[in-house]
């Protein structure tokens, strides 16, 4: 149970940066923080409707696996007390 527990967690750890890089990678659409220390200063690859998409669909996969490993860390952490 141990092993499973620890691996959870570095699973968790690693999708927890992945998901802030991916977050980060998402162009701005409004008026926000992103606005306000960007500018008007856009990417090369912002422009590519296809590749927002991809970008859109990988977050969403990338969150998807986050919030089964925190259940699965949460399920061992009540199972193994």
């Amino acid at each position: 149970m141990e092993t499973l527990r620890t691996s959870l967690n570095i699973a968790l750890i690693v999708l927890s940066l992945l998901l802030v890089v991916l977050v980060l990678l998402h162009r701005g659409k409004g008026g926000g923080l992103s606005s306000l220390f960007g500018g008007g200063v856009q990417s090369s690859l912002s422009g590519s409707s296809v590749v927002e998409k991809n970008l859109d669909r990988l977050t969403i996969f990338v969150g998807i696996i986050w919030t089964v490993c925190i259940i699965g860390v949460t399920l061992s952490i009540k199972l193994g007390s």
